[in-house]
């Protein structure tokens, strides 16, 4: 596990006591996006199709720390938009570390050697490097030529500097199981703390539409994965995953988990994203506003068509942590026998009854681009 152990013990410890007070919602791991803005133009992505003016928006350090306060989240991953653009960023993750917060600071590493020295090591904190494969795959993920390279380096540098770092790996449709493999088997061999692993998701601004993974095709991907790491592990190369074991079950199609948008609630620079990371389809004030407003029942697979191929760990992580602590007899069993990469898969949730998909991406920029526009109107000219 890439999980230390202390972390493990005070998230175990927090989502023990929510369920001892009767707790039925509440988050695991705050999503803290400071701004859209990135040095990369990935064909995946859906959060840089924003108008300049959004684009040119940052969270400032207070409402960072606010943000963090009003959640109560124990995990905070600070993404984007590329965080290392924010000039204010070192003291967002200072004062999250202040307030005792376990830190992943996503990053495409192009501007790490640069800024790495204004970061000190610290065990909460962890920098969480994108790397979607080897150097062919990555470099073609993010559209542009060197970036495999200078990822690599960037985690060689944080490594020997004394930091944690773990890699941020998404994987879209076509992946071959044989290099992916071997891509885990080279990131093993850098000494890194962990990996985060996920299938991409169909945002509906993203300019690539045609190598998002389905459900079933995810999990056909990730038991080919997993089965192959059972011949590394053989070979005395150890993948170290910082998510649950019950997520990568889950990937592996053994387990049935509904979505849990809560767990992972989203702050940026439009407020608190309804219902999470990967949609936005409204957006409260506070995090109160979030939690009481909300119609989750509206959202999840078998509930809306936005998410019928949705098992990204923003979604289902916390589902999957959740059930570790109510039956930890699953994660002896997991310990015991491995993730099952053979036989019958789980029962999936049934689609046919989902409500179809609301395209209201528009609406929402036009609101935000307004209140920009009228914040600038009551601004007096500099005499």
């Amino acid at each position: 596990m890439g999980v230390p152990l202390n972390q493990a013990i005070r998230v175990g410890a927090y989502i023990l006591k929510q369920h001892l007070i009767g707790n039925k919602r509440y988050p695991l791991v705050l999503m803290l996006e400071p701004l859209f803005r990135c040095n990369l133009a990935c064909s995946g992505c859906g959060k840089i199709d924003y108008p300049n003016e959004i684009l040119n928006q940052r969270i400032s350090v207070e409402d960072a720390l606010g943000a963090a306060d009003e959640c109560g989240a124990p995990v905070v991953a600070i993404a984007g938009g590329e965080p290392l653009l924010h000039k204010e960023m070192p003291e967002i993750v200072r004062g999250l570390l202040a307030k005792k917060k376990f830190i992943y600071l996503c990053t495409n590493a192009l501007l790490l050697e640069k800024k790495i020295d204004q970061y000190k090591p610290d065990p909460a904190f962890c920098w969480d490097i994108h790397l979607d494969g080897d150097k062919e795959m990555h470099d073609a993920a993010v559209d542009q030529e060197g970036v495999y390279e200078r990822a690599v380096a960037a985690i060689k540098l944080a490594k020997s500097k004394g930091f944690r770092v773990s890699i941020n790996c998404t994987l879209f449709e076509g992946a071959d199981p044989a290099r992916v493999a071997k891509f885990l088997d080279t990131v093993a061999g850098l000494g890194i703390d962990g990996v985060m692993t996920s299938p991409g998701y169909a945002y509906e601004r993203a300019p690539d539409q045609q190598h998002f993974l389905n459900r079933t095709r995810t999990k056909e991907l990730f038991r080919a994965i997993f089965r192959l790491g059972k011949d590394s592990k053989k070979r005395g190369i150890n993948w170290k995953f910082n998510q649950s074991p019950l997520f990568l079950d889950f990937l592996a199609g053994n387990q049935t988990y509904a979505c849990t948008p809560w767990g992972n609630p989203t702050r940026n620079v439009f407020g608190w994203q309804r219902p999470c990371y990967l949609i936005g389809e409204g957006y409260a004030k506070t995090f109160k506003e979030l939690m009481d407003s909300t119609d989750w029942d509206k959202y999840g697979v078998g509930n809306y068509e936005k998410c019928a191929d949705c098992m990204v760990h923003s979604g289902f992580e916390a589902s999957a942590v959740m059930d570790s602590v109510k039956r930890p007899w699953k994660m002896a069993a997991l310990a015991l026998n491995g993730i099952r990469t053979e036989g019958a898969m789980a029962k999936d949730i049934p689609l046919d009854k989902a409500r179809p998909a609301e395209f209201v991406f528009s609406k929402h920029v036009e609101a935000k681009m307004a209140e920009i526009h009228a914040k600038k109107q009551t601004v007096l000219p500099a005499e």
